[in-house]
């Protein structure tokens, strides 16, 4: 027998059904319509720095490799032969000299990913070695990042993503003060949580779980333990603790604020989703970058990285204290899905959830969704 659930009053509505949590058929749509189809997030651009460098990486069902041109111009290609469709590398990165070649037989691309050299390649001078090069994907760097695109046609990446961050903080010139591009990274961490990646999304977008499960989050930014989300609210940043020094595990000194922070944003936290994958955290001293990686239904790598001015990096200063505030939150809340997960098959929630007043904003996460799978 199935429960059922009464009709949304003012104060609750309703969620996403339980099988959009758990439908393989259903995360193959996402996959297509949403992953394949939006700009997504995938590596730092300087983990691929000299001429050579490649990072593999997973876009929705596509691996796909960023590679840094002998020009300096950094690419990406769909990581198949054309030859006969092998991947070309299976290593997460690495270092090629001038080309990248495929190790079945032998069919070599240049970093531009044209053709260069194949097995009696000089006997087939009728083969072109552009049409029959490596597939390109469309690529923007943006906060010292790549971001990809597999549509055919891929969408204004500065209103779906740049237009994002603008949404959240209010002011297109405000993501500029936190010069996140010119960031380095302090420490990187990734997480493989066992939970689909619209449970994860949704535990980033409220706050109503923030005083249950995120004490020492609370202590720093004391708002949160009311449950409002601060990305819910345009412009507003979460004011730290008056006894808080710094966004630290525990409260004390961080590091001098990033040179080009307003006054306005000091002593703030904010938040801003970059949909589908990119949780963005700004601080006064450093920045927090999470992107999500959906590798099953109900599998999710999240990889985490901790940016701070390159003169504290390049010294070596001890960024733990930073790191593990951030570190505790994203294991609280990893814990938090895991535990979601297995409800989400239950017949009690078939017909889904309930969201409360300060969760109402999740309803235009499921609205937008529901939009991309066409259903809305």
């Amino acid at each position: 027998m199935t429960a059922t659930l009464s009709a949304p009053s003012s104060s609750l509505v309703p969620t996403l059904a339980g099988r959009y949590y758990t439908d393989p058929a259903l995360f193959t749509r996402e996959q297509e319509r949403v992953f394949e189809a939006m700009w997504c997030c995938v590596a730092r651009t300087d983990e691929v720095a000299s001429p050579g460098s490649f990072r593999r990486v997973q876009v929705g069902r596509e691996s796909v490799l960023v590679v840094r041109g002998r020009d300096d111009a950094l690419r990406a290609f769909l990581n198949v032969c054309r030859h006969r469709g092998a991947q070309l590398c299976t290593e997460e990165s690495g270092q090629v000299n001038r080309t990248l070649r495929c190790p079945y037989h032998a069919w070599s691309y240049g970093l531009d990913g044209a053709l260069v050299a194949a097995p009696n390649l000089a006997r087939m001078p009728d083969v072109d070695r552009v049409a029959n090069g490596l597939v390109p994907v469309p690529l923007r760097e943006w906060l010292g990042y790549a971001w990809v695109c597999l549509a055919d046609a891929p969408p204004s990446f500065e209103d779906d993503v740049v237009g994002a961050v603008t949404e959240r903080l209010g002011d297109p010139a405000a993501i500029e003060g936190y010069d996140v591009g010119r960031l380095a990274l302090g420490r990187r961490i990734r997480y493989d949580v066992a939970a689909n990646w619209k449970l994860v999304v949704e535990n980033f977008m409220e706050c109503y779980h923030c005083a249950t499960i995120h004490p020492e989050l609370t202590d720093v930014l004391p708002e949160f333990s009311r449950g409002y989300a601060a990305q819910s609210f345009v412009g507003h940043g979460a004011e730290f603790a008056a006894s808080a020094e710094g966004f630290t595990v525990d409260g004390g000194a961080g590091f001098p604020a990033l040179p080009g922070i307003d006054p306005d944003r000091d002593r703030r936290y904010y938040a801003a989703t970059i949909k589908p994958a990119v949780f963005l955290n700004l601080v006064p001293d450093h920045v927090i970058l999470l992107r999500m990686t959906p590798l099953a239904v109900d599998r999710t790598v999240v990889e985490c990285d901790w940016l701070y001015a390159p003169e504290v990096v390049a010294a070596g200063l001890d960024v733990s204290r930073s790191v593990e505030l951030f570190h505790r939150v994203n294991q609280q809340d990893f814990a938090a899905c895991e535990r979601t997960q297995p409800g989400m098959a239950s017949r009690a929630y078939a017909a889904g959830g309930v969201l409360v007043p300060v969760e109402h904003h999740l309803g235009l996460f499921h609205d937008w969704l529901r939009g991309r799978l066409g259903e809305g």
